[in-house]
């Protein structure tokens, strides 16, 4: 196991690795920017090195600065976290030339997953059930337009990189289409550096489904179930829970093996997620794959009874898995929300001090936060502040425990998303399972 590790990451996933290294009796190094200099997460690490201005690309995607703090702080290895450079195949490489362990999957199999034109050849040879789409790229709004023509609208316009829902957008007509084409692909084309375009058929209120994998140098590999996270808005996620409040046993079981078979083909190693799309006859098509840990593990590690992030350590330093799949069983119902710094409604940012802080407690309550009174949310970042977990026997106590604990929660001095969270849990569709990709456009309707 690793002596020392270096967290490259920030926010409560920073707060959350640290923590499970320090139950292992792992020194860790965190790295912050100038805005983060009294966050808590670099005050939880045993060494913590100021890298740069507060914007992304001078402080938490600065490869080399990052490598170089590892590599003088006499770390042996590195976690990326989720998000920044978690899924960023040149940093995996650099971090291995320098002669460090980038706890996650190799770069090779994290570039070819990270173009989701290649992710969806990869899927479709290892037997894995992909949504009919493009093989290739597709190079101007003529082209896209004869291809939705061939395969029938709606249709659904994608960006072969970067993911959060960027790029991405449906399109129920040739005229939607053409509006929706040249703008999605300028959008891939800043964020991502890449504005390559393909299209796919739209499967329409589809339910959003994951399977968590583990898989170790040694050829052994399983699967924890599966996460339900069809709860979005913009395309990204704002509820998950485990195990899906529908799924059959018989589908669960299929969904395991087609994960399985994901990783074999691949020779993945470490952590992963396959995101599946799920019609309403439990068909299932491969939609992405998360080479990285999720926002939303915390909900499996309450049903299995696993700390994923140890897993990673694990893995990362050369030991096989110590679970076999007869040895995993679901135990009891997880749900997650996470709370973000925004406007309720509008789903706009609200970033400011916070002023009041009271975090709910109590049986089955898990807080995964790196904010309290007086933390000061900046627009630099991605304003999720917080995720709140809640388990029980079964999904009704997880719900009633989750309904208590977000009515407790209080944050005050910016917005937040609790108001529409509240609603959610409380909302009769939700409550009845019926959690399509569409629930907050039908049900909440910006807050109504």
């Amino acid at each position: 196991m690793f002596k020392k590790v270096l967290v490259a990451n920030r926010g409560e996933i920073a707060s959350r690795v640290i923590r499970t290294c320090k139950r292992l009796g792992i020194s860790t190094v965190a790295v912050y920017s100038e805005a983060d200099a009294d966050a808590n997460f670099a005050a939880e690490a045993d060494e913590a090195y100021e890298i740069g201005k507060p914007p992304v690309k001078d402080s938490y995607m600065n490869m080399e600065k990052i490598i170089e703090v590892a590599k003088s702080s006499g770390a042996e290895a590195i976690h990326p976290g989720y998000g920044l450079l978690s899924e960023n195949p040149d940093f995996a490489l650099k971090t291995k030339e320098a002669g460090l362990v980038f706890i996650g999957p190799g770069a090779d199999v994290m570039g070819k997953m990270g173009d989701k034109i290649a992710a969806r050849k990869e899927m479709k040879k290892a037997g894995v059930p992909v949504i009919p789409g493009t093989e290739e790229a597709v190079e101007d709004t003529e082209e896209a337009k004869k291809t939705a023509g061939e395969y029938g609208y709606p249709v659904m316009l994608k960006a072969s990189a970067g993911g959060g829902g960027i790029g991405m957008q449906a399109a129920h007509s040739p005229e939607e289409l053409e509006k929706a084409f040249e703008g999605n692909q300028k959008r891939a084309a800043t964020f991502f550096g890449n504005g390559t375009m393909f299209i796919e058929k739209l499967i329409e209120e589809p339910r959003h489904v994951e399977i968590q994998v583990l898989a170790d140098a040694h050829g052994n590999a399983v699967h924890l179930f599966e996460r339900e996270c069809s709860i979005q808005r913009r395309h990204q996620k704002v509820v998950e829970e485990a195990p899906s409040p529908v799924l059959s046993e018989k589908t669960r079981q299929k969904m395991g093996e087609a994960g399985l078979k994901a990783v074999q083909a691949l020779g993945y190693v470490n952590a992963g997620t396959i995101e599946f799309l799920v019609d309403e006859e439990e068909n299932f098509y491969f939609l992405e794959m998360n080479t990285r840990l999720q926002v939303e593990h915390p909900v499996t590690e309450e049903i299995t009874g696993l700390d994923l992030v140890e897993e990673q350590l694990r893995i990362a330093s050369g030991e096989k898995l110590a679970v076999s799949q007869n040895d995993l069983a679901i135990s009891g119902h997880a749900i997650e929300v996470r709370i973000y710094a925004e406007d309720p409604e509008r789903f706009f940012p609200s970033p400011g001090t916070i002023t009041t802080a009271v975090f709910p407690k109590g049986e089955g309550v898990r807080l995964e936060t790196a904010v309290h009174s007086s933390s000061e949310v900046t627009p630099y970042y991605d304003p999720l502040i917080a995720k709140l977990i809640t388990t029980g026997r079964d999904r009704e106590q997880a719900i009633e425990r989750m309904t208590d604990a977000l009515d407790e929660f209080r944050i005050e001095g910016i917005k937040t998303n609790i108001p529409m969270l509240q609603k959610v849990v409380r909302h009769e569709r939700y409550r009845a399972g019926d959690t399509t990709t569409a629930f907050v456009e039908k049900y909440y309707k910006g807050g109504q």
